[in-house]
């Protein structure tokens, strides 16, 4: 290995050719043309110095800070301004965007996010709203929320909607909140939730933090929910059923209103996983399938930004059942035409006197209504499309999705294919590949050829499953370009090409111990010279 520089920087021991092969002496910066080896913002600065030109404290001056001052150095290092742009851009150029490429995570509807979307989210009056604003000061925001709510309903045939969840595992948790709110008001302890394999990976996990026990439904064949074996399943024990349409595998869910019907006879509800909904929003309502809560992820149908921790937002709507035992709070726009925000201390009483019913909520899911950026966002997106472009909007990502699957169905496994039409993603497996290769050998060979990788083994029903998600957005040239970069690893994996073994070769890092990297990463940097 070569010693570092006295810089500290550490170059790379040689550069390597796509088979690993020498092909010239590593530099001493450790950088490799325009890709630009970057330290720690620690390893370029100092503690002792700083970058900003303060004002001196008078000694004489009255301490303010109430006995909360520090008494030990903050530890933070001190950039000048060019180096610490430097440092940022240098570090986004590792990074993967929806702006640099398609991204095919599939599952998760990457798509564009609308300039005007952003233009109209920095106006003045919605970038600096606060939510401790005194209600009167936030009509203009309040008519937003009230506005993008009742689009919602609109579009999914439903009866109300909780717009303060702040993400869709959020939004699960409103919706089997509403549902064990219901069933206790009418004394009904019922304990199990039932989550078919082809639904998302969270249903459970929310069911069980909701206090639930959870079992499987299997299913069939054809990839959807095997709809005899839900039916011997139900019973006076299970509260609801956690179901993804369109599933996990792409497909829809034909027997949906069969479904619904057979757990409203057995006395349960019916909750609909909406990750999926981009596929199906101005075509079909999920309310008319018999769903009574759906999550909606804004990010993925409404092209508000993917947070990475947040800025999120999932809606949940609900039917006539759950609407009572929403959280608070949420809006409502009385026959005078003024909006309000409904919260404990006006609840009942102003569901009795306008709506001639009562609000019996489960309490609040966060402190404020919701995530005020993605909302303006959202219905941004909704006006500008209008009813009939969100319904091509459907149309346009059910065909990419198709134009994948039977472009690379000859050469990779499709387990579904003769399924009929997917939705909104395509689903392949790694049947096919030869040696010892995986389908994460094929992830990282995409890595090198520009693309962040597919969804990888999920859904489980699929062995080594590469699940892609094209979305609306991208153009038949974007997806032939994809097609043709898939399809050649795809054509290296088949044949047993075991160089695709330490690929990625070109990222700014080599391929790592992904075990080692989740059970023992490294989330803090120490400084050398105090160890």
């Amino acid at each position: 290995m070569n010693p570092p520089n006295k810089s500290g920087w550490k170059p790379a021991m040689n550069a390597t050719d796509q088979d690993g092969m020498h092909i010239g002496p590593a530099t001493v910066s450790g950088n490799r043309a325009l890709m630009l080896e970057e330290p720690l913002s620690f390893e370029i600065g100092h503690a002792e110095i700083t970058g900003v030109d303060l004002p001196e404290i008078d000694p004489a001056a009255a301490n303010r800070l109430g006995g909360l001052e520090r008494s030990d150095p903050i530890g933070l290092v001190g950039l000048s301004e060019p180096e610490t742009v430097r440092h940022y851009t240098r570090l986004s150029r590792q990074n993967y965007a929806i702006d640099l490429g398609l991204f095919p995570l599939g599952s998760c509807t990457m798509k564009h996010n609308p300039r005007l979307n952003e233009k109209v989210a920095r106006m003045p009056g919605f970038a600096d709203v606060h939510p401790l604003q005194p209600v009167d000061t936030v009509r203009g925001a309040l008519e937003v929320i009230n506005e993008l709510a009742h689009w919602l309903i609109d579009l999914t045939g439903m009866h109300g909607v909780a717009m303060s969840p702040k993400a869709g595992a959020h939004g699960e948790l409103c919706g089997m909140l509403c549902i064990r709110a219901a069933l206790e008001a009418r004394g009904d302890a019922r304990k199990v939730v039932l989550c078919p394999e082809s639904a998302h990976g969270t249903n459970p996990a929310t069911a069980a933090f909701a206090g639930y026990e959870t079992e499987d439904i299997p299913a069939g064949a054809d990839g959807r929910v095997d709809l005899e074996a839900l039916k011997a399943r139900l019973g006076p024990d299970v509260a609801a059923v956690m179901i993804t349409n369109p599933n996990t595998c792409g497909l829809f869910e034909r027997d949906m209103k069969a479904i619904s019907d057979a757990v409203h006879e057995a006395g349960g509800f019916v909750y609909c996983d909406g990750a999926n909904f981009n596929a199906i929003v101005g075509k079909v309502r999920p309310g008319d399938l018999g769903v009574d809560a759906m999550h909606i992820n804004l990010h993925k149908t409404f092209s508000t930004p993917h947070g990475g921790g947040g800025p999120g937002s999932g809606p949940v709507v609900l039917s006539e059942a759950l609407s009572p035992y929403g959280p608070l709070p949420y809006t409502a726009r009385t026959k005078d035409g003024v909006v309000h925000l409904i919260e404990e201390e006006s609840a009942e009483s102003f569901s009795e006197e306008h709506f001639g019913g009562v609000m019996d909520s489960f309490g609040r899911m966060t402190a404020f209504h919701g995530q005020m950026g993605m909302f303006t966002r959202a219905l941004t997106y909704m006006l500008s499309h209008g009813a009939d472009g969100l319904r091509q909007v459907a149309e346009d990502a059910v065909l990419n999705a198709n134009y994948i699957l039977r472009s690379l169905e000859d050469l990779l496994h499709a387990p579904y294919a003769d399924s009929g039409p997917c939705m909104h993603e395509a689903l392949f497996g790694d049947k096919d590949f030869g040696g010892d290769l995986s389908t994460l050998d094929l992830a990282k060979g995409m890595i090198d050829e520009g693309y962040h990788p597919m969804t990888v083994f999920f859904p489980l029903v699929v062995h080594g499953a590469m699940l892609v998600e094209p979305t609306e957005t991208e153009s038949k040239a974007a997806l032939d370009q994809f097609i043709a970069s898939f399809r050649s690893v795809a054509e290296r994996a088949n044949a047993g090409d075991e160089s695709l073994k330490q690929a990625p070769y070109y990222a700014p890092r080599r391929r790592l111990d992904e075990t080692q990297a989740a059970r023992k990463p490294v989330l803090a940097w120490n400084d050398p010279n105090l160890t």
